[in-house]
């Protein structure tokens, strides 16, 4: 992995760089400097982006992910016309989690560089074809029905993304590897949130027994203030179940299901030339499912990554190997604490500080990330 920073007219773009045998993948953390205006923000962030590629000599059609962290959705609908513009050739997300740093919004971006890659475009899914895999991206999945209670809408989400697995003929539970589920009002919502996907996956026979998915379920708003549940979701097609390992380190954290919860800590999908490996939103917490650190954000931190860290071990890899991280705080009066941890640990690897408080009231931190292990396993394809 390769890390590094540019800067390109007051913006900054933090990424990481994995050299697979016929692609490359850029992870990037656009950050524009503050002060200013949304709009002004905004163009910002998408001219940094274009610069970056005609930097590494790349066109948009590399642009695979774009997900927007903004500070007031409801008030900065012009972002809608970016999504309209970008979504044929990327997957596009927009939610409200507040960057910490003072900007109005900070862009995350994947980018992959390689060779007979094809996308095409499904009402909000982006399916990107190369090698024999299928990835679809699905973003902004929300009810219909704002008027409904979290756990309809959730139901009306999961109900809608089953249709679009099936489209695509993929399945739920064979090929959905990662969501990221926003929760308005978190503290008030998520209960419902929760029990409509315990049922929704009960139906669709993921169980303890079998497995879940890997998610983030974190405080986040859409532009609709109504909308209570919005989700992004990541599915692939052409793997084999020997493909994926589902990531548990005991010795550090309890299965999800023993607070009831579904969904998975971490999952890894092996390719021929590389791992790809998704740590959910993890906190500081013990393998008895306890809060660590109690009201100590130093001692929260220091426990979340090491769960990450464990998390990653079980998938043969190590902190070095994140792509990047999303940092999720409750309180704001932690940003400047946090910052300066991650700055002096982890420097090099690009991340994002947002508020976005987690689901329960004693977790002041939640940290998700990506990592990419280089392997050889001539038995699949590349990614």
């Amino acid at each position: 992995m390769i890390f590094d920073q540019d800067q390109f007219d007051r913006t900054n773009v933090a990424f990481s760089r994995f050299d697979g045998e016929d692609s490359t993948e850029f992870n990037l953390m656009i950050t524009p400097e503050a002060g200013t205006s949304f709009s002004v923000q905004l163009a910002s962030v998408e001219k940094a982006l274009k610069l970056f590629l005609r930097q590494q000599e790349m066109t948009d059609e590399t642009v695979v992910f774009k997900r927007y962290f903004v500070s007031d959705y409801s008030n900065q609908t012009e972002i809608q016309e970016r999504i309209a513009v970008s979504r044929y050739t990327s997957a596009v997300s927009v939610v409200q989690q507040t960057p910490l740093n003072g900007a109005k919004v900070i862009m995350q971006a994947t980018l992959l560089d390689g060779a007979n890659t094809q996308k095409i475009q499904e009402g909000n899914s982006l399916c990107l074809s190369r090698n024999g895999y299928s990835h679809v991206f699905s973003t902004q999945l929300h009810s219909k029905n704002s008027q409904q209670d979290s756990f309809d809408q959730t139901t009306d989400i999961f109900q809608d993304y089953l249709e679009t697995l099936n489209i695509q003929n993929l399945r739920l539970a064979e090929n959905c590897i990662r969501t990221w589920i926003y929760v308005r009002d978190i503290d008030n919502n998520y209960a419902g949130m929760v029990k409509a996907r315990n049922r929704f996956f009960d139906q669709q026979k993921l169980t303890k027994d079998t497995h879940f998915i890997a998610s983030t379920g974190i405080e986040g708003r859409y532009a609709d203030p109504s909308v209570s549940v919005l989700m992004d979701a990541y599915a692939i097609g052409g793997i084999r179940q020997e493909q994926v390992k589902f990531l548990k380190a005991l010795t550090h954290l309890n299965p999800t299901h023993e607070y009831g919860v579904a969904f998975e800590r971490g999952t890894a999908v092996d390719y021929g030339d590389r791992r790809h490996i998704f740590i959910s939103g993890t906190a500081s917490i013990d393998n008895h499912g306890q809060i660590v650190c109690m009201g100590d954000i130093q001692g929260q931190i220091k426990r979340t990554f090491e769960n990450i860290s464990a998390l990653l071990a079980d998938a043969g890899a190590q902190l070095e190997d994140l792509t990047h991280t999303i940092v999720y705080l409750r309180d704001i009066a932690d940003y400047a604490v946090t910052e300066d941890y991650i700055n002096c640990h982890y420097p090099e690897i690009p991340y994002v500080i947002v508020q976005a408080p987690v689901c329960r009231p004693g977790w002041l931190i939640e940290i998700e990330g990506i990592a990419i292990k280089a392997i050889h396993n001539p038995q699949y394809n590349n990614y």
